[in-house]
């Protein structure tokens, strides 16, 4: 776990002030690497590699940037491959000068080429600089648990991991209005676009490739939806409990302690369990609210703890950290994305840093295999639809209403949204219906100056994802946990990485293993859905490892946090004065003279309070400071302008 950055000019010209640049990018990317650091530029100044080191696998061995003295070819790496011993034994053990997984991946690229990626099991984000064929290659993982991002100014290709680092390069931060207009409806960017004019991301599964002047990204994995009807839903739960464990084992191969969070829900206390099966010395973290019991779960993850018999560290998260940690937040994350996880996330990041430099999570369960309640939701309409059309034989594909009604309880405290939901729209198609059911911006109302945005249409970059050929198009099921798998997942991901490298910290995803993700997705949705439980499949196979007063919860919270509470006491003054500046009212797409006097006359907003918040929280923090936003990096940028 690292953090890269660089640049190439692409006609192969020196960049003026390259060191300088590149030293502006290691400073803007020191908080990913305490553990040490490295520049290389070549010998035209054409092309500069930097990189920031956490050290984890080969502590003594693993430096970049990595040179192979025979061939010259260059790399710098962010992430971890699992599989690093069974591919350098591949490729020939004596061939290697250290134990480390980069020099596997820069011994691979000498091998196969742009087809190394497919030998690769883990999370990475890397660049190669190959001489020999004056090409700059490089590739993401096939979830995009690690970033990388892009931006070409005045022909020089820049490239981070984390979109602050390219700032300094571009002639202003302005705000991307396609990607603006994404984040307004899901609260994240469809399609490698950022909130930043200019700025690109690598999308998950894709390489980029530079040479002859051009920049070319291609994409090198998909996941396919080829539902096997052959299986009973106890061969599915035995296969999925193999590839757990297995994906488990490799991710605890780390030459330092490891740790692993335990919310108290399912997924992150699954993969607890087994990894303190196969690892002795497993220390686990949570954390609680002290805002009341429905933001506590912590007798659950308690439970979980005793009952695999590991150390347990707790953390209490307070309105007062959020008003004075909330800044540091936004900065980390570059740009808001997702809901308002993000700020317990930093917080258990931090708690967890204090004692491990790796720490194992459930992140992925939910979108592999279906774990949120608004697929419950949209599928109440389908069988409803289904019941009346008479199709209810596709039950491969459709849960029956008769076997749905028992799990509706489910949906109790979800009526408010179910009105809203059924307002309009009842029965139209299924795309048109699941971007209802997520699309945020029409709750936005008149704090959003619409007529300054373009024509862009967030429906039909959701509408290319959601009915991608890859999936079948009779499961419903399918369809959403594919969309939410393809753009929401890597949101959540992005969070994920910032937030605990923001602390110099390791997080790993064992649900994320390709292999078990590719076995998921042939698992058809009645053994996934079963009459209608979320995660059902999941859930069975946890019952082994699990408490039963964990597996039969019917009450996860998913870690909520106590924004809207908040909003209404202890953090208001804090939001008033956010939103009451000269700048925050001078905005060019929110008013937020509106959003401040919805805060003072009740602070009810919740979700969307959360979007708003950030988006002024970023402006602030980058847009109001483009040049200033690091204080000490000034008199680099200086130098590097």
């Amino acid at each position: 776990m690292c953090g890269i950055a660089g640049f190439i000019d692409l006609q192969r010209r020196p960049v003026e002030a390259g060191p300088q640049r590149l030293a502006l990018m290691n400073r803007l990317l020191a908080h990913r690497g305490p553990d040490g650091d490295g520049e290389w530029t070549d010998e035209r100044g054409a092309v500069g590699l930097m990189h920031r080191r956490l050290s984890i696998i080969d502590l003594a061995g693993g430096q970049q940037p990595m040179i192979d003295p025979e061939s010259g070819c260059v790399i710098v790496f962010n992430g971890e491959i699992y599989n690093f011993i069974e591919v350098r034994e591949q490729l020939g053990r004596d061939r290697f000068r250290t134990s480390s997984d980069t020099e596997v991946i820069l011994r691979s690229w000498l091998r196969w080429g742009p087809r190394c990626v497919d030998h690769l099991r883990g999370m990475f984000a890397f660049v190669i600089w190959d001489p020999r064929q004056d090409i700059l290659f490089g590739a993401r993982d096939r979830f995009g648990i690690k970033p990388l991002y892009t931006s070409v100014v005045d022909g020089v290709l820049y490239f981070a991991s984390e979109a602050k680092a390219l700032l300094p390069f571009l002639p202003a931060c302005e705000t991307d209005e396609d990607g603006l207009q994404d984040y307004l409806a899901f609260q994240l960017c469809l399609g490698g676009k950022t909130l930043f004019r200019g700025v690109h991301e690598l999308q998950p599964g894709h390489t980029i490739t530079v040479s002859n002047g051009t920049v070319r990204s291609a994409r090198y994995w998909e996941i396919y939806y080829d539902l096997d009807f052959n299986h009973d839903a106890a061969w599915f739960q035995a296969r999925m409990q193999e590839l757990l464990a297995e994906s488990t084992a490799l991710h605890l191969r780390s030459d330092v302690p490891v740790g692993a969070y335990i919310s108290g829900g399912i997924d992150s206390s699954l993969i607890a369990a087994l990894a303190a099966k196969q690892s002795s010395g497993l220390a686990a973290f949570t954390g609680r609210f002290n805002a009341g019991p429905e933001y506590d779960e912590s007798q659950h993850a308690r439970a979980v703890a005793e009952h695999i018999d590991v150390e347990l560290f707790e953390r209490e998260i307070t309105a007062q950290d959020f008003t004075r940690e909330i800044g540091r937040v936004m900065y980390h994350l570059d740009f808001p994305v997702a809901g308002p996880g993000a700020f317990p996330q930093f917080m258990m990041s931090e708690l967890a840093s204090r004692h491990r430099k790796v720490v194992l999570g459930g992140q992925g369960g939910d979108e592999v295999f279906g774990g949120y309640t608004r697929y419950l939701v949209a599928y109440f309409e389908q069988c409803i639809k289904a019941a009346i059309d008479g199709t209810m034989q596709g039950r491969n594909f459709v849960v029956t209403y008769e076997s749905i009604i028992p799990n509706l309880s489910a949906l109790q405290n979800y009526k408010p949204m179910l009105q809203e939901f059924w307002r309009e729209g009842l029965f139209a198609p299924m795309d048109e219906r699941y971007f209802r059911l997520i699309n945020r911006a029409p709750h936005l109302g008149d704090t959003i100056r619409w007529n300054q945005l373009g024509d862009y249409s967030p429906y039909d970059a959701f509408s290319q994802v959601f009915n991608g050929e890859n999936v079948r198009k009779q499961s419903y099921f399918d369809l959403m946990t594919h969309f939410d798998f393809k753009t929401l997942l890597p949101a959540l991901l992005q969070v994920e990485d910032r937030m605990s490298m923001a602390h110099g910290l390791e997080a790993r995803v064992p649900m994320l293993d390709h292999p078990l993700v590719e076995f998921a997705a042939t698992i058809p949705a009645n053994v996934k859905f079963t009459n209608g439980r979320l995660k059902h499949a999941l859930v069975e196979v946890s019952r082994s490892h699990l408490p039963a007063s964990v597996v039969n919860r019917t009450d996860k919270m998913g870690f909520p946090t106590p924004f809207t509470s908040w909003a209404r006491g202890p953090i208001r003054d804090y939001l008033l004065s956010v939103f009451d500046t000269r700048a925050a009212r001078e905005r060019q797409f929110v008013d937020n003279s509106s959003v401040l006097h919805m805060v003072e006359r009740d602070g009810r907003f919740g979700r969307n309070l959360w979007g708003l918040l950030s988006l002024e929280l970023w402006q602030q923090t980058f847009h109001d400071q483009h040049r200033a936003f690091v204080p000490d990096c000034a008199p680099l940028l200086a130098r590097a302008a």
